[in-house]
């Protein structure tokens, strides 16, 4: 039998090497290399390889092959989940979910067994829970239909065959972590279980085109765990985001190989499960001061849709010899620049002043198109002036105080209408394109946050 060679796998980045080192030469992470066998075959002892197999019979002409939308792709019965996922799940995808714990990873999967048991047949596999667990967390749900079947098992094995067996129409894996392959020595959870546990669940997949769902942990980093090679062999990779102290929830896409990869899905985390927030604007915009200086609204674009957000900020005198600087759901260089922008070019001074930075409901923005609402939220908290509750504004700021155009102006005017803002404040540039008598909202253009400025407080 050959004797197989040892190589440690990088449980981060998923780099192999032939010698251990205590930093992974490729993403840098210290002690993160594992020791692991290379997949002998059983028969032969010998490493398996695919040389002389012939596939050529597996050749088909791309036109021939039936791909119809409305066939392939199934509702979950959630349209905040359909978006991300690009209009529902497709047949034989691969999906794998991940967050931090108790952010509603298996909430949301035991919830769509629901909606998807009413035309097909679900297996819900856990490795995590036994039979009658899973049993009272359904019942908490209102999860009861006839076509969902539990499974409690961590032999991946073992499932794939039962999967083969019984030919379920969705398949969910609660959680990729727990499975295990006997005939590797490594334990559950490490970077060789994972990768191949993934690997077996994609071939049993593609092969019986059975969508499968998978749940995966995070890392101490926020990451998902287990090898980045993990990510690449899904199909379609979806991140919750969210605080715990707060109730919603935003289901992000970061990889889709069967739609966009900028959907947002928005939840609310409820006694009877998750909720669907039809209206995120809303949702961020309730309980909104109207005359408290540091509060700006922000009009983004995520996915195909624009979103309201409030953006905040505080900036008060420091008893530190350094001042603070804190950014939460905006990046902290960025905001850096807008307040170098505004000392250089308007002459407003930070330089001995705390500055803390919030989006409210624990949302993300990452669009340069806020630029403009954290510069008027920053400078009416230094000069505690209030700024017009019924304006909204976006633009991105350039380094000489300049405003830069935005795309899709059009839908982010007809949505700050929508809600009842009656000014809007855009980038000069933007404007070209858009009939402003089409609009009941006054529409300004400006080509400089000095002139912003000016328009925008009470």
């Amino acid at each position: 039998m050959a004797k197989a060679k040892i190589v440690y796998i990088c449980r981060e980045c998923g780099f192999e090497t032939n010698k251990w080192n205590g930093r992974c030469p490729d993403c840098g992470e210290w002690n993160s290399l594992e020791e692991s066998l290379p997949v002998l075959n059983p028969k032969s002892g010998s490493i398996v390889s695919s040389s002389e197999r012939d596939v050529s019979e597996n050749i088909q002409e791309i036109n021939a092959i039936d791909a119809d939308t409305e066939e392939t792709r199934w509702s979950t019965g959630m349209n905040e989940l359909d978006r991300v996922l690009g209009g529902g799940i497709v047949k034989g995808s691969l999906t794998l979910i991940g967050g931090e714990p108790g952010i509603g990873k298996s909430t949301l999967l035991l919830q769509i067994c629901q909606t998807l048991g009413d035309d097909h047949t679900v297996l819900y596999v856990s490795g995590e829970e036994s039979l009658r667990q899973i049993k009272l967390r359904a019942q908490r749900l209102g999860v009861d239909n006839e076509n969902l079947y539990l499974l409690s098992e961590t032999d991946c094995e073992a499932i794939c065959s039962v999967i083969a067996k019984e030919k379920p129409e969705i398949v969910i894996i609660d959680s990729i972590q727990t499975m295990n392959i006997s005939s590797l020595s490594s334990a559950s959870g490490s970077v060789t279980q994972v990768r191949e546990c993934t690997n077996m669940l994609m071939k049993t997949a593609k092969s019986l085109e059975i969508p499968t769902l998978i749940v995966g942990h995070v890392n101490k980093d926020g990451a998902i765990a287990g090898p980045k090679v993990m990510e690449h062999i899904v199909d379609t990779v979806l991140y919750f985001e969210g605080q715990k102290n707060l109730p919603y929830r935003i289901l992000r896409g970061i990889k889709n190989r069967f739609g966009s990869t900028n959907e947002i899905g928005v939840f609310e985390m409820c006694g009877d499960g998750l909720q669907q927030v039809g209206n995120p604007s809303e949702m961020l915009l309730s309980g909104r001061p109207s005359d408290a200086s540091g509060c700006s609204v922000a009009c983004i674009i995520e996915g195909s849709r624009p979103i309201l957000a409030e953006v905040q900020a505080l900036v008060t005198k420091s008893a530190f010899n350094v001042p603070r600087r804190t950014a939460t759901g905006f990046d902290y260089n960025r905001m850096a620049i807008i307040i170098a922008v505004l000392e250089k070019r308007l002459g407003f001074y930070f330089g001995g002043l705390d500055v803390y930075m919030n989006v409210v409901g624990g949302f993300n923005i990452n669009e340069p198109a806020a630029d403009l609402p954290i510069a008027l939220s920053l400078y009416s908290s230094l000069t505690d002036k209030a700024i017009r509750p019924d304006i909204i504004t976006f633009g991105e700021i350039g380094l000489a105080g300049e405003l830069r155009g935005v795309q899709r102006t059009n839908q982010r005017i007809s949505e700050a209408e929508r809600l009842g803002f009656t000014k809007c404040i855009i980038p000069n540039s933007s404007l070209k394109g858009i009939d402003v008598n089409e609009h009941s909202i006054s529409i300004i253009g400006v080509n400089s946050i000095k002139e912003a400025f000016s328009e925008a407080f009470i």
